[in-house]
This record gives structure tokens, C-alpha cells and sequence, in this order.
């Protein structure tokens, strides 16, 4: 049975990729942050009972800025494949948080490597490092001749998260040449999913969308309406991950789905679930937008509503306006072929956020009831 290792296990993608490996028979370990709360909801359907002998996902407590702790945790797993997700990984919450970012995402890498390197492991465990985007900074120059981003187009990082993550691409590409560790980038670009954190933009807008369906909210701020994404579905981006450490050769790896869209695009999509349409007015701060038509039966919202205005706080230091990835050498070389497009995508985040806050709705009600019983 193989084994994995997983950092940032209670993560969108994490938990997508504990799923892909349990199907796959693997054993299961991964590394979760210790915290007052918990924060297993994304893994809980997985993890049952940690006394069940046949249970094949287990969790240990860990932190990317703790070394001897991960050197403890690779020792006692002797994992076959390390997928390392873990990292603080909000683009404009990194300018707050600078020196934070630079442990966890750029040293984090590091100790992870050195770890599988001091325990003689290079031999046996591969080592799949989540790297982003952003590390291309959106520069039009550094496009390939098609216009978009690929494994050679140079790097030019926009936020402290990713010069944090150049350190983690350019570590690991050393280890693997100084040590010939097989560890791998994932240049990854926009990926989203029903289980996005609710501070990103896409999950943002998908939760305040089925709010104000619902008459739960009355609009949603929102920062640069102009900026171009890559987005696909996580799901496709996990089985990516494993495929690049299933590979002959380990390499570097852009991927995306070659489809961007802008952010104002994506709200009239998630609007557009649950029956409403938009008209834009204004420009640049002063953008709104109100509600033009209301056509599904469970959702009323009043015609000319205004339903989205614009929040300079939300404006980046330095914007990153366009990421366009190139995914032609993953889809060559490993057969890489995304099951999801950017409407199914839309829908399964629009579908998965109206059964979340009709729970509210529903939660609401019955305390409603119950007062009236108490009065």
C-alpha cells in the first residue's frame, strides 16, 4: 500500500486529494494546524473513527515553521509521495502579513525538503510542491508567443506571496538537482470549488449571491471588477497533482485551463444561477450593479435593486490584472484533460452555497417558531 503525506490537508485542496488517494487505495496521512476550533469540516466525511483498524486516513498535528516537528511526522510516516499544500495562501491578506507568509510558504518548503534529505528518503519519496500563478506577476512581456504563461515564461511575483512561493519553486528545483530528489512544481492557477474559503473572491461572491437570493444580505463589495482569472475546478487540479508524481521524470508543471474571465464575468454567472440579471453602471470606484430581471420561482429580489458596489480596500497594492495559463505540456505529456468548465463550475459553487444559507433560512425559522411558543 502506498503512502502519502499531506500538508494543508483541511484545505479546499487537501481534501479533495485525501478523497483522489483513498479511492486509490493509498494509506493517508496528513497535517493539520493545531487550533481551539475545529477545522476538520472539509475531511470530516473521511475521518470517522481513528481507533477503527481499517481506517486509512490518519492526522497528526504540525506547522510548516516547525521543523523538528515535520522531520518527526515524514520519519514515523516514511511516506511514499509528500503533496505540499500547506501555506498561507490569501494573495492580499500576504501584504499584512509579510515575514508570516515567507516562513510558512517560502522556509516551509524548505524544511520539508531538507527533512526527506536528512532521513535518507531521497531514494523513496517524491515530493509534489503546490506552487502558483502568481509567481508570473501578469506581466504581458512574459507571455509565451501565444499569449499565455507556460513552464518557460520568466517570473516576475506581485505580493509577498509570491516572492514567498519563488522561494519554494526555486528550492525545490535545487534539491532536485543538488540531491536528485524527485520533487516537482505545480504551477497552479485559479482553482475553486464548493469548499474555496470564504475570503476568496469566487466563494465571496458565490455566498453573497445566494444570500441575497435568499433576502439573507443586501449586496456584496467587491475590489478590481476588471481583473482576468484562470479559473477550473479543483477536482481537476488534485488528480493533476498526483499525476505529475506518477510520472517518469520529475519536472515542473504549469496548471490551467487556457480560459480566463473576469471577475465582473463571474458575478453575472453566479447571479445568473439563481435567475437574476445585472446591468452595470458607473466606472472605477463608482461601479454598482442592480438587478434588471428576477426569473426563478424560489428566489424574488426587487427589480432595480442595487445588488454590488465597489470597495477600495478590497484594491490590491500592486494588481496582478491578467493570469492566463498555458496547460499544453500537461495535456501532452500526462494526458491531463479538465472534466469541468468554468460554467459547471459556477453551478456546482451556486448550488453547493444555496443549500448552505437555506439552512440559515431554515435555522431562522425555527427559532422564530420557537419564540413564538415561548411567548
Amino acid at each position: 500500500m502506498k503512502v502519502a503525506l499531506i500538508t494543508g490537508i483541511t484545505g479546499q485542496d487537501g481534501s479533495y486529494l485525501a478523497e483522489l488517494l483513498l479511492e486509490k487505495g493509498y494509506m493517508v496521512h496528513g497535517i493539520k494546524r493545531r487550533a481551539s476550533l475545529f477545522n476538520t469540516d472539509r475531511i470530516d466525511h473521511l475521518y470517522q473513527d481513528p481507533h477503527d483498524p481499517n481506517q486509512r486516513l490518519k492526522l497528526h498535528y504540525g506547522d510548516l515553521t516547525d521543523s523538528m516537528n515535520l522531520t518527526r511526522i515524514i520519519q514515523e510516516c516514511q511516506p511514499d509521495e509528500i503533496y505540499n499544500l500547506g501555506a498561507m495562501s490569501h494573495v492580499k491578506v500576504s501584504f499584512d502579513m509579510p515575514e508570516y507568509v515567507g516562513n510558512v510558504d517560502g522556509l516551509g518548503t524548505l524544511r520539508i525538503l531538507e527533512a526527506v534529505r536528512i532521513l535518507g528518503l531521497e531514494k523513496k519519496t517524491r515530493i509534489y510542491q503546490a506552487s502558483t500563478s502568481e509567481l508570473f506577476g501578469g506581466l504581458p512581456e512574459n507571455k509565451n508567443e501565444r499569449g499565455f504563461y507556460d513552464e518557460n515564461s520568466p517570473l516576475y511575483p506581485r505580493s509577498p506571496y509570491g516572492v514567498a512561493k519563488i522561494y519554494g519553486f526555486w528550492i525545490t528545483k535545487n534539491y532536485r538537482e543538488a540531491y536528485n530528489i524527485f520533487a516537482c512544481n505545480g504551477l497552479l492557477f485559479n482553482h475553486e470549488s464548493p469548499r474555496r474559503g470564504e475570503t476568496f473572491v469566487t466563494r465571496k461572491i458565490t455566498r453573497a449571491v445566494a444570500k441575497i437570493a435568499l433576502g439573507l444580505q443586501e449586496k456584496v463589495y467587491l475590489g478590481n471588477l476588471e481583473a482576468k482569472r484562470d479559473w477550473g475546478h479543483a477536482k481537476d487540479y488534485v488528480r493533476m497533482m498526483w499525476m505529475i508524481l506518477q510520472a517518469d521524470q520529475p519536472e515542473d508543471w504549469v496548471i490551467a485551463t487556457g480560459v480566463t474571465t473576469t471577475v465582473r464575468d463571474f458575478v453575472k454567472m453566479a447571479f445568473n444561477e439563481v435567475g437574476i440579471e445585472l446591468e452595470f453602471k458607473g466606472e472605477g470606484v463608482e461601479e454598482k450593479a442592480y438587478v434588471t430581471a428576477c426569473n426563478h420561482k424560489d428566489f424574488q429580489v426587487e427589480i432595480g435593486k442595487e445588488v454590488l458596489s465597489i470597495d477600495p480596500t478590497y484594491f490590491r497594492p500592486t494588481e496582478v490584472d491578467l493570469l492566463l495559463g498555458d496547460p499544453t505540456k500537461a495535456k501532452e505529456k500526462l494526458g491531463w484533460i479538465p472534466e469541468h468548465d468554468l460554467a459547471s463550475l459556477v453551478k456546482d459553487m451556486m448550488k453547493g452555497d444555496v443549500a448552505l444559507m437555506k439552512k440559515d433560512v431554515d435555522l431562522l425559522k425555527a427559532g422564530h417558531e420557537i419564540l413564538k411558543q415561548v411567548e
